[in-house]
């Protein structure tokens, strides 16, 4: 006696991630401020490959000022940047954080996988500035704050019960203690202005 048996596979379709649908398929992602950084859900490409509906201001990479063609001009852009977003996710207002306060150091290209899903690959402008703040997080950006030494950070890292994204480690274990134990000395301006983008 002989049997045939048949197989159903069922293959999962792949959903393109949309402004307008990423509520449904993140359930747990906090959106609420998706409106003030995506571009307007009515965006549509036109012929030339520019969007029609879409406002620059609305986008973090297309905010006018903070761009730039040149490196010079591109760290400028960085440090409004930064300023705006210290100020967007950790409530601490232009006025004690100056452009002209932040010391640029280098540039590095990056790229990791994060958790199966999602990851990083980008070029990041590595930025210090020492001033004093008053910090009012911003509940949807931040869950906690701690002011740390270095010794106090590299004990985190052990701690199985916290996470750091593998660009910060990165960043920690191959430059930042080394930049952290120069910042506020002489010795510190060798390490600013580095003109080559380095290689992570």
């Amino acid at each position: 006696m002989s049997s045939t048996a048949t197989v159903t596979e069922t293959v999962p379709q792949t959903v393109a991630i949309t402004a307008e649908n990423v509520a449904t398929l993140f359930p747990d992602v906090d959106t609420s401020l998706a409106r003030s950084i995506l571009p307007t859900a009515g965006a549509s490409t036109q012929e030339g490959g520019e969007l029609e509906g879409y406002d620059e201001e609305q986008h973090p990479l297309g905010i006018a000022g903070e761009t730039g063609a040149e490196l010079s001009a591109a760290i400028e852009g960085v440090k409004r940047a930064a300023q705006r977003k210290l100020d967007q996710e950790l409530g601490i207002k232009a006025e004690q954080v100056p452009i002209d306060k932040f010391e640029f150091l280098t540039r590095i290209h990056y790229l990791a996988p994060s958790d199966g899903k999602w990851g990083e690959h980008e070029v990041d402008y590595i930025l210090f500035i020492q001033a004093d703040v008053d910090v009012n997080p911003n509940p949807n950006e931040v869950q906690d704050i701690k002011y740390v030494t270095p010794d106090e950070l590299k004990s985190m890292f052990s701690d199985p019960a916290l996470k750091f994204t593998p660009w910060f480690k990165l960043i920690c274990n191959s430059m930042l203690f080394e930049w952290w134990s120069h910042f506020g000395s002489a010795t510190f301006d060798k390490y600013k202005g580095e003109q080559d983008i380095r290689r992570m």
